[in-house]
């Protein structure tokens, strides 16, 4: 692979299937099943608060649900981070499918919990799964996505998880009401059932992974199934703890020194934007005067809006960058945010949730794809670990904030604060470029052909 993050023709195996969305749909589908699961289990916390603020029994208030909410992503944290720095040493494959196990499991100790301790114990447990799918299934994609097209399949991606979103508000809408909110969660148990198997039998391993176990002639082979480039060292994770520890140091070589915090910060607004709204929308509509049914609508219709903006952000960021879409989008998220604090028909109102969909979620995606474009192959993982699972502070931040705001009757300050986030969001990275750039050219004497021109890579992202 060249500088610029395009593929090397000459090291391309000869007879191979052209590298098209065709050629790695079976990935794409197996990743995107695993992330349909994790955005359902996000979302049903939020779809059955409602539900567990009026169950006595379980003994959750306003402040204890948000807190519970910032253990969850808190867990998440945890995985992010722990995933990314091993994902290279023991693979992805297995992480991945560990994961799915992981937050099945948490979904079923809140099903037959009778506290609020127990339950928030299941919650951090999902988190831990939850937090190591995402820059998993991330940095697959992003390895065998085809040339030029790395945000449309991030994009593609993400569909899955606002499909899961929608089906865990539908279940919060029908099963809660009718059934109780612990049959919500049995249903976060169905992927140990549905998805584990299929991942077992049919994903790949990495081909950069393989390489680098040393297993050269296994690692083409599948390279050349999926139409890919033959691995080679900018691919390839160094082995080794010190080589994952090189790769963490390699996250701040002078080209990109900047770019990473950066990168942090702004993934620190966007999953503050994600995880706050995703718990706290239902009930910061029911404060506004909504009925139970309506505000849990309101979580159905804004993740419609961010399916369809994952499809529209990865075609414009293809075009046009990573980096200025993700910056507009945050800031259409912040004026999405203000609106939803006015007093508007019901209709206009939807139509309002809706489209700050499109803008909120892809926002936060659209950092990601960045992410992709800023560190080179072998850093790549670890990269993406980072960001999410350092962005992953704002998505503890969120929930706490949505609840200690909700505990003191200050539901009406919840917008404006994600106004703000959506604002510094933006802020952050529309700065990832320039910060690129003064690494560029204040790096003198070193090895040039290992770090991506921010130029072209930011504009291929």
């Amino acid at each position: 692979m060249t500088s610029t993050g395009k593929p090397d023709q000459q090291a391309q195996p000869t007879g191979r299937p052209p590298h098209s969305l065709r050629t790695v749909f079976p990935v794409l589908a197996l990743c995107w099943l695993a992330v349909f699961f994790d955005g359902m289990d996000v979302t049903m916390y939020g779809a059955v608060m409602p539900h567990l603020l009026d169950d006595t029994g379980l003994g959750l208030t306003s402040s204890t649900a948000g807190t519970i909410g910032s253990w969850t992503t808190f867990g998440m944290l945890i995985g992010a981070l722990v995933t990314g720095n091993l994902t290279d040493w023991l693979g992805r494959r297995p992480l991945l499918i560990g994961s799915v196990a992981l937050f099945s499991l948490g979904s079923a100790l809140c099903a037959v919990a009778e506290t609020a301790t127990l339950f928030g114990a299941g919650r951090f447990v999902a988190g831990l799964g939850l937090g190591g799918l995402m820059p998993l299934c991330l940095a697959m994609i992003l390895e065998f996505a085809p040339p030029g097209r790395a945000a449309l399949t991030t994009g593609l991606l993400m569909t899955s998880y606002h499909a899961g979103g929608m089906v865990a508000t539908a279940l919060g809408m029908t099963v809660a009401p009718a059934w109780g909110w612990r049959w919500v969660f049995w249903a976060g148990v169905l992927p140990a059932l549905i998805a584990t198997p299929l991942l077992l039998k049919l994903l790949p391993e990495s081909p950069g992974v393989l390489h680098a176990w040393g297993k050269q002639s296994q690692a083409a082979q599948v390279a050349g199934r999926y139409g890919l480039p033959a691995p080679g060292a900018a691919q390839t994770p160094a082995g080794g703890a010190q080589g994952r520890w090189s790769t963490v140091l390699a996250l701040f070589r002078p080209e990109v020194r900047w770019a990473t915090p950066l990168l942090w910060l702004a993934s620190f607004s966007g999953l503050l934007l994600v995880y706050g709204v995703s718990t706290w929308l239902p009930q910061l509509m029911r404060a506004a005067g909504y009925g139970l049914t309506s505000s849990v609508s309101f979580l159905l219709v804004i993740n419609a809006g961010g399916i369809v903006g994952m499809l529209i952000a990865g075609r414009a960021a293809d075009r046009f960058g990573a980096v200025r879409i993700s910056a507009l989008w945050f800031v259409l998220t912040a004026a999405g945010a203000l609106l939803l604090k006015a007093d508007l028909p019901m209709a206009v109102m939807y139509a309002v949730v809706a489209v700050t969909g499109v803008w909120l979620f892809s926002a936060q995606v659209m950092v990601y794809a960045a992410t992709g474009a800023v560190y080179q192959g072998s850093e790549r993982a670890a990269g993406l670990g980072w960001v999410t699972g350092v962005g992953r502070t704002g998505a503890v931040f969120g929930p706490w904030l949505g609840g200690a705001l909700a505990a003191h009757g200050n539901e009406s300050w919840g917008f404006p604060a994600f106004a703000a986030a959506g604002l510094l969001g933006a802020v952050a990275i529309a700065l990832v470029p320039l910060a690129t750039r003064l690494g560029g050219t204040s790096h003198r004497g070193g090895d040039r052909a290992a770090a991506v021109p921010p130029s072209t890579a930011l504009s291929d992202a």
